[in-house]
């Protein structure tokens, strides 16, 4: 079968097309209902099925006699540790780990907040929860505590697991300290946190609340996997809103599994045995969907990965990482190659390593610009291929089929829609464009399985953010076109979401924080372009009368303020003071117009702006500060 036939039989019947693929599913109830209506505009999928992800992940792989395969390497450049974790000792780890939960009290529905570095412990931890039917919420170890806070107070979990510290490069980060203060800042106090001590740092535990990861498992009973509805919650993921309050994204066990082993085996190209590399980090969609479900569900051996594309210890780190455990295939955002092609421009690292188990290289998260696509097409000699996805749809929704049909790709295009995703193109009225008009890019109604159909506890949201703006689609919230052949072109965010090195933050947050400034009247934070990390935030900031505080002192506060409550991973280096923001007739900032005179592209004069004078002001300073050149 072709990827045309594969298309359209996934979106003309799409019934008979899951139900289908639900079948390589190892359901403890098969589900006869493929697919309903929810409430809020939303849909359900294999509604009546009961299922475990634990299972499927492991449990079924030692049954089909994987038991000594390796599940998960750990490498770990900066503690140079290396682990072969086989499927049986995987599923040891976890049904202890789960029993220790249980004897905790965590049972199904509970929330489990997970706040760790990149150790094999952290997926022990995800995966004890979805054997017990706990909902886990993974929180990426650079978020600052504000933002932990933020999440403790609305998934309001029993229990937080995090580590005594974590590795970047050669510098240790303690996690404990943040959790703590996470901890005084939310309303929400969950009852336990679990630490995982680690050589490097030892944590200061708290008597009773805090419970030690070795200590606390002593003498319990494995725990058996809890049979939950397809339906029920597996995860809560927090993506950056456009409110600056973060979107906790549920998934749920039925659909989910049922997409990332269709996405497995059909896009990625991955069969039992394989050997699979995400090169993320576990806080992020990517190392949800593909570093621990997809590849485990799958029966591959997936790289849990503790380092750097750069300094682990030199540029040649992922060349060295695809030798030493054969790496088949490989998923990565371009900002890790453009920081290794920095440090090695001729590629001269590779060329100590054996590259040639890899059969092709996956990127997205941010545009694949012409140049790294052509230095790594130069280097590795098999396809490099862009596709699209995002958090809410927690696998790809453009890509090619590897596993079916590599379709060619095309230079500056996500590639083709993804079966199951009606992929459109629209204007503001919502009415379809045709072939290489820009506009809105959309995806008809109902999105298939494994794509989010809620938000925790606020369903209403879900629908505003998604499904209000073009009636009967889902906003994608980006904008591109598609040009005759079905190709999908993203040209960039149509709102205030920014990618910044693959990771999806708000500009309205940022905002919010600059805004708590005593000496800030209003303020605006654009994306801005810059070579290594795709995009990087700036804000440009209208003082209050009055203020005599030196324009250098006002952005070192700022900048501090920014590091300190969203976390050094928003990259915010450039605040720029000026004396007014330009807005139209009713008072919008015009955002976009600033993004253009920061990247020094040509724009039309909006009709709608309140005084056009501001522009060349405001390109003037700029330029001052090292932009718009």
């Amino acid at each position: 079968m072709g990827y045309q036939t594969e298309y359209n039989q996934s979106v003309n019947d799409r019934e008979a097309f899951w139900r289908r693929q639900a079948d390589a599913i190892a359901w403890f109830k098969k589900p006869t209902q493929i697919l309903t209506e929810a409430d809020y505009g939303s849909h359900r999928w294999f509604a009546d099925g009961e299922l475990n992800t634990c299972y499927l992940a492991l449990d079924a792989q030692v049954e089909a006699g994987r038991g000594e395969q390796v599940a998960l390497y750990y490498d770990s450049p900066g503690t140079q540790t290396k682990r072969a974790i086989s499927y049986n000792q995987l599923l040891a780890e976890v049904k202890r780990f789960a029993g220790a939960l249980k004897a905790q009290g965590i049972e199904k529905g509970d929330r489990v907040v997970i706040y760790m570095p990149m150790v094999p412990e952290a997926a022990v931890a995800m995966l004890a929860c979805a054997r017990l039917g706990a909902i886990h919420s993974v929180v990426f170890g650079g978020f600052a505590p504000n933002e932990l806070a933020i999440r403790i107070d609305d998934a309001e979990p029993k229990m937080v697991i995090t580590a005594s510290c974590g590795i970047e490069f050669d510098r240790v980060i303690e996690y404990k300290p943040l959790v703590d203060q996470a901890f005084e800042l939310s309303a929400h106090k969950p009852e336990h946190c679990v630490v995982l001590q680690r050589p490097m740092a030892t944590a200061a535990m708290t008597p009773v609340r805090d419970l030690d990861w070795q200590v606390f498992q002593e003498g319990v009973s494995d725990a058996d996997c809890v049979a939950v509805e397809s339906t029920h919650p597996l995860y809560i993921l927090y993506t950056s809103g456009t409110t600056g309050k973060p979107k906790g994204i549920v998934r749920d066990h039925g659909s989910h599994a049922v997409a990332l082993l269709y996405a497995l085996r059909n896009i990625y190209g991955m069969n039992p045995g394989d050997v699979w590399w995400g090169a993320s980090d576990i806080g992020w969609v990517v190392g949800h969907s593909f570093i621990v479900y997809a590849p485990l569900i799958g029966g591959c051996s997936a790289i849990f990965y503790e380092g750097k594309p750069i300094r682990s210890p030199d540029a040649g780190a992922f060349w060295r990482v695809i030798e030493e455990y054969k790496v088949n295939s490989m998923f990565a955002a371009p900002t890790a190659f453009r920081a290794i092609r920095k440090e090695d421009p001729e590629a001269e690292l590779s060329k100590a390593y054996d590259l040639s188990s890899l059969r092709w290289l996956f990127v997205a998260g941010e545009k694949l610009d012409s140049s790294t696509y052509s230095w790594l097409d130069s280097i590795l000699g098999v396809p490099v291929i862009d596709h699209w996805w995002q958090t809410e749809t927690g696998w790809p929704m453009t890509a090619p089929l590897m596993g079916v049909e590599p379709v060619p790709t095309r230079l500056g295009s996500t590639c083709v829609p993804v079966p199951g995703y009606d992929i459109q193109v629209v204007d503001h009225e919502g009415h379809e464009l045709g072939p290489d008009e820009h506009g809105n890019i959309v995806a008809r109604l109902p999105m298939p399985p494994g794509v989010a159909q809620t938000i925790w506890k606020n369903p209403q949201r879900f629908q505003e953010s998604y499904l209000t703006a073009f009636p009967g689609y889902y906003h994608t919230g980006d904008g591109g076109f598609k040009d005759r052949d079905g190709y999908v072109y993203i040209t960039g965010r149509t709102d205030d979401v920014i990618n910044v090195s693959g990771h999806r933050l708000s500009t309205g947050e940022m905002e919010e924080v600059i805004a708590k400034n005593s000496a800030v009247a209003e303020c605006a934070v654009i994306a801005v372009a810059d070579e290594m990390k795709g995009h990087v935030p700036v804000g440009l900031v209208v003082l209050k009368q009055g203020v005599d505080t030196p324009d250098a002192e006002i952005e070192q506060q700022l900048v501090a303020m920014i590091r300190t409550e969203v976390g050094p991973l928003a990259c915010f280096r450039k605040a720029i003071v000026v004396q007014r923001l330009p807005k139209t007739r009713s008072g919008k900032i015009l955002r976009a117009i600033l993004r253009k005179i920061a990247d020094a592209e040509t724009f039309a004069m909006p009709s709608t702006i309140d005084d056009e004078t501001i522009l060349p002001e405001i390109a003037q300073t700029m330029t001052g500060a090292g932009l718009g050149r």
